[in-house]
């Protein structure tokens, strides 16, 4: 028996689907647009539906639009018919994905729609469909051939999947949506951690070991020594950091200066500390750290610079698994 080469098939279906997205992509339209405009402007929910495959791209969508910053469900198209179109408001967005537009159960929910003036959007195939004629935006996707016999849903899924990622990357842009807005919805796990911000892991308020750029070296040592963090934050009466002490500082100069005790802090301090913005990704503040050989930050707000409002250890990075 001649063994298959199952590499071919897979290069085949492969190739079908390249070919499939080569025509979305020329069939894109102002359509889009106005979809995107729609979702970011949307005030309640963006709510997705299909049936059979399409439904499992809705579910799929709809996880992709929610973790970007727009608040997003699927619904079970045959639920609806029982119930689940209490779920859909005046406010919402209703998105129905349908290759061929006439699936029964979303003729339901198109009717629910347009009875109740709820916007909708239609991803679909077919020109002459319920669907294609019934959505406020109408998003075609061309006809595409399937792998497997013809007839299994893998092109076309392929397609549908595309242009919701399309329409939620377009989204966040539009939305101004950054990595720091994404790594507060995605708080756990590698990639969580890879999305840690300055502030989620900066220390503050009372643990910061603050003194004025004045005081004696006599009280410096005491601060340094009961925060226990290895460097103390210079300020000027006015609350503004003027410079940083570390104790590898103290060292160097207590074995030149024996006298260190009486010295102002001032005298000791160094001018002008690297300091970061609370709302810069964790992985890069550990970058900057790498580059200067230090070990801590200051971190400021927004545009205020010469305000301390917490610092970054490099312990706090490492205990947080930050690379």
């Amino acid at each position: 028996m001649k063994k298959k080469n199952y590499k071919k098939i897979a290069k085949n279906v492969i190739e079908l689907e390249i070919k499939a997205l080569q025509k979305l992509k020329a069939s894109l339209n102002n359509s889009f647009d106005k979809a995107v405009d729609a979702i970011v402007k949307c005030q309640s929910k963006t709510i997705l539906c299909g049936v059979g495959k399409s439904g499992l791209i809705a579910s799929k969508i709809a996880a992709t639009l929610s973790s970007v910053g727009s608040p997003s469900f699927a619904l079970s198209a045959s639920d609806c018919s029982h119930g689940d179109l209490g779920s859909i408001s005046k406010k919402d967005i209703l998105i129905l994905i349908s290759y061929s537009g006439e699936t029964q159960e979303l003729k339901n929910i198109i009717q629910y729609a347009n009875r109740n003036k709820i916007k909708l959007i239609g991803i679909v195939s077919k020109k002459n469909s319920t669907l294609y004629k019934a959505a406020d935006i109408k998003l075609y996707i061309p006809e595409v051939k399937e792998a497997g016999l013809g007839v299994v849903p893998t092109s076309s899924t392929s397609i549908q999947l595309a242009i919701g990622d399309a329409l939620a990357v377009a989204s966040l842009n539009k939305k101004k949506f950054n990595k720091y807005d994404f790594s507060k919805l995605h708080p756990s796990g590698s990639l969580g951690a890879q999305l840690k911000s300055v502030e989620d892991l900066m220390i503050t308020g009372s643990k910061i070991p603050f003194i004025n750029e004045n005081q004696k070296m006599k009280n410096a040592l005491k601060i340094i020594t009961n925060k226990n963090l290895g460097v103390l934050i210079v300020k000027n009466k006015q609350g503004k950091t003027t410079g940083i002490i570390t104790d590898g500082q103290i060292r160097r100069i207590s074995q030149k200066n024996k006298d260190l005790q009486s010295l102002q802090v001032k005298q000791v301090m160094t001018k002008n500390p690297i300091s970061i913005d609370k709302s810069t990704l964790a992985a890069k503040a550990l970058s900057i750290m790498n580059d200067k050989k230090i070990t801590c930050l200051c971190v400021t707000n927004q545009n205020i610079k010469n305000k301390t409002i917490g610092i970054l250890h490099i312990h706090n990075i490492l205990e947080n698994s930050i690379q």
